[in-house]
C-alpha cells in the first residue's frame, strides 16, 4: 500500500531534520589548500569535504533516522541503536565459532539451522559479560518476530565479510540468552545498489552470508520496512528535499566563499 501523505511529510521531515542537524554539528578541515582553494573556490572545497563527510556517515546521520520512521509506520516497533543485551554463553560462543569454521571449510550458510543451534546453547555454560552490544535498527513485527540490522556502506570490503557473519550470528545468541523460545532474524543492510542498474554483486558475500535470509539490498530493504514501492517513494522524498532545502543548503556554502 502506497504511503500517505502524512507519512510521506514525516519521513520528509525525519531527513530535513538529520540534514540540518549534519550542518550543526559539520566542522569543514582545516587543512590549509592554497592551489585547491584558488582554483576551486573555498566554498566548493567546503562542499567536496561536508559530501566526503556525509558518505563516512550517511547511515549514522541520514539512513538510521529515516529507516526508524519508516518501519515506526508499519510494524509494532522500530528503534535505531537499540541495546540487544550484554551477555553471551559461553557454549554460544563456542558453536559461533564452529559455524564460523564450517563455512570457511566451504559449507553452504543456512541462517535457520545456525540460529536453531545456537538456540540450543544460548543459556548453557558460563555467562560472559560483554560491552553493551547496540544493533542499527531494531524492528519488531506484529507476531513479535524481532529483525536486527545491521546497516552496511554500498561496497563493504569483501576481507571483513567473516566479521560481518559473527556480528550476526552473536547477535542472535545474545538476544536469544533472554529468552530462548524468541523468534529472531539478522541482517546486513545495504541502503543502495552502487552497480545500478546491473545487479547487486551477491556473489562477493556468498561464502558467509544465508543471502535469502541474511542480506538485504536497496528496494529489498525498504520494502521490507514500508511495504512495496517504499524504496521508489523514499527516492522522491529525498529528491523534493533537496530542491525545498537548496535555498538553504547554497546559503550554509556560501559562508566558505
Amino acid at each position: 500500500m502506497p504511503l500517505t501523505k502524512e507519512q510521506l511529510k514525516l519521513i520528509e521531515d525525519t531527513i530535513k531534520d538529520s540534514l540540518r542537524k549534519k550542518f550543526k554539528n559539520y566542522k569543514p578541515e582545516t587543512i590549509h589548500m592554497p592551489f585547491h582553494y584558488r582554483l576551486l573556490g573555498r566554498d566548493r572545497m567546503a562542499l567536496f569535504s561536508f559530501i566526503h563527510s556525509m558518505n563516512t556517515t550517511f547511515g549514522t546521520s541520514i539512513f538510521e533516522p529515516v529507516a526508524e520512521t519508516l518501519a515506526n509506520l508499519n510494524f509494532k516497533f522500530a528503534q535505531k541503536q537499540y541495546v540487544v543485551g550484554n551477555t553471551i554463553s559461553e557454549q554460544a560462543q563456542s558453536e559461533i565459532q564452529s559455524i564460523i569454521n564450517e563455512l570457511t571449510m566451504g559449507k553452504d550458510p543456512n541462517k535457520v539451522e545456525e540460529t536453531e543451534r545456537i538456540r540450543k546453547v544460548c543459556n548453557k555454560g558460563k555467562m560472559n559479560k560483554l560491552k553493551t552490544v547496540k544493533v542499527d535498527l531494531f524492528v519488531k513485527s506484529a507476531d513479535e518476530t524481532a529483525h536486527l540490522f545491521d546497516l552496511k556502506t554500498a561496497k563493504p570490503n569483501i576481507s571483513n565479510f567473516k566479521d560481518f557473519k559473527r556480528t550476526l550470528l552473536e547477535w542472535i545468541a545474545i538476544f536469544l540468552a533472554k529468552n530462548q523460545n524468541a523468534k529472531v532474524n539478522s541482517y546486513i543492510a545495504i541502503p543502495y545498489n552502487p552497480y545500478e542498474p546491473k545487479p547487486y554483486e551477491r556473489w562477493t558475500l556468498k561464502g558467509m552470508l544465508d543471502l535469502d535470509n541474511e542480506l538485504k539490498v536497496a528496494e529489498e530493504f525498504w520494502d521490507f520496512l514500508g511495504n512495496d514501492g517504499a524504496y521508489e517513494e523514499l527516492l522522491n522524498c529525498f529528491e523534493r528535499v533537496g530542491i525545498e532545502l537548496k535555498p538553504e543548503i547554497d546559503a550554509y556554502f556560501s559562508k566558505f566563499k
